[in-house]
């Protein structure tokens, strides 16, 4: 029921004159999807929705509108800066118990340092929005929120027009059909700088068993050309029916969407406790139930896959112990099996300490070994000079927090970037000292499968 502007409401909103307020309110609805409240946005709101539901299904959100912006060039200081801002906002947050906690929502691009391509060019280092209007769909109750961060006098009257414009929202979403269509036709398929990435592998493989690092992730990139625009809410409906073991995000910016259904979680904070993920090693799914049992032994045995595997668990444990205690790691991995693919996987637990946040966490553990290497400065370096491809916000963290210290951030892998009808998706693996080119470039179709298969593509490439 969306309850009535109450006399403390007005008081409160009242007191903004002349005063930086950041208001929230919230209500309870029924009879509305995260993608149809997503879609209600496609007029008004086009380039500033994002949308976010976790590996499990307990956690939506979908975000129309920007009460806020924080963003970042900073490539040293970049999640502090964006740390302070939130903690800025949050001091002057008026809101009731009975309120949902605001939202924070965005990313940061993989390497500040690398200079950017033309495709990411418009995209900063760190791009993190509160939503206007902020949906929620956790634990069986879905609620509704507006966010109005204000410093003008007539707070009141302005608050009361975003209540209309959330009502009018709602019955768009309870009411309108939206017609996702077919799937996106595929005009043109170009492998950018095929043969840079097979190189790169080489000489990588060369500088590991020269002493150089011991593992680096190399990235490649796929560009599709589409018949025409494709509607961000079908290219999301796609992927979250198709990927449903994965974290879904969307995050619109500039005319494109980034988009993708990713596996690895890098961080969650919740009540005090801090959970990560150890995601590397990796096969392909069997074509039968007991081929693809043949093939998870084939991988738990795998020496380059275990060790692949324990450099990120070394690095996360290494993290979770200097940011958090009472530190919880499974001696040995299990298998993460989804649609394309089936991963080792390690979880990791720990409480957080108190002087730390989610974005403490993410600084620290940003690039993890499953998407930079080992050493991390040394496969970064490697990973600039002989992929030379702008990663934008691919491989990156991607997540929300609140005001309460909650909060959770995912490695945008098994993503692409869409922009009008072009498409750029992006996949890599971790090189060591037995990797060879040709098996590299293979496992990189199947990680390319999750997107392209939203996309309407070949699988068979």
């Amino acid at each position: 029921m969306i309850r009535n502007l109450i006399d403390g409401d007005q008081r409160q909103l009242a007191s903004a004159s002349n005063k930086m307020h950041f208001f929230t309110e919230t209500i309870e609805i029924r009879g509305i999807t995260p993608l149809s409240f997503f879609e209600s946005g496609s007029a008004d709101y086009k380039n500033k929705r994002f949308y976010w539901q976790n590996a499990d299904r307990s956690m939506t959100l979908v975000g129309l509108g920007h009460a806020h912006i924080i963003t970042s060039q900073d490539s040293s200081g970049r999640y502090r800066e964006v740390s302070n801002e939130w903690k800025r906002l949050c001091s002057i947050l008026v809101k009731e118990e009975k309120d949902r906690n605001p939202v924070l929502f965005g990313g940061f691009s993989y390497d500040p340092l690398h200079e950017k391509e033309t495709v990411w060019s418009s995209h900063p280092s760190a791009f993190f929005v509160v939503p206007t209007f902020q949906l929620v769909i956790q634990d069986g109750v879905t609620s509704l929120s507006i966010n109005m961060i204000t410093d003008q006098e007539h707070a009141v009257s302005a608050f009361d027009q975003l209540r209309e414009e959330r009502d009018r929202l709602i019955h768009i979403s309870q009411v309108h059909d939206f017609h996702l269509g077919e799937k996106p036709e595929i005009v043109s398929t170009v492998e950018r700088d095929k043969e840079r990435y097979l190189k790169a592998v080489s000489q990588v493989t060369k500088q590991i068993r020269e002493g150089k690092a011991e593992k680096v992730v190399i990235a490649r990139m796929m560009e599709l050309g589409l018949r025409e625009e494709v509607s961000a809410t079908a290219v999301l409906h796609s992927i979250t029916n198709e990927q449903q073991e994965s974290y879904h995000f969307g995050l619109e910016n500039q005319g494109t969407l980034f988009f993708g259904a990713t596996p690895e979680r890098l961080i969650e904070i919740k009540n005090g406790q801090a959970y990560s993920a150890c995601v590397a090693g990796s096969i392909r799914r069997g074509d039968t139930a007991v081929e693809d049992r043949l093939l998870g032994d084939e991988l738990m045995r795998d020496r380059k896959n275990r060790e692949e595997h324990q450099y990120v668990v070394d690095m996360i444990s290494t993290v979770f112990h200097r940011l958090s205690h009472e530190v919880s790691i499974p001696k040995t991995p299990r298998l993460m099996k989804i649609r394309d693919i089936q991963h080792l996987f390690t979880p990791v637990q720990g409480t957080v300490s108190s002087d730390t946040d989610i974005f403490g966490f993410i600084e620290s553990l940003h690039p993890t070994p499953a998407l930079g290497g080992v050493p991390t400065n040394v496969a970064l370096e490697m990973i600039r000079e002989e992929e030379g491809m702008d990663r934008g916000y691919y491989a990156a963290p991607i997540g929300w927090t609140d005001a309460g210290g909650n909060g959770e951030f995912a490695v945008a892998i098994r993503s692409a970037l869409l922009s009008g009808n072009r498409a750029y998706l992006y996949a890599g693996g971790g090189i060591v000292a037995d990797s060879d080119p040709n098996s590299e470039y293979a496992e990189t179709w199947v990680k390319f499968r999750p997107v392209l298969r939203a996309l309407g593509g070949n699988l068979n490439g």
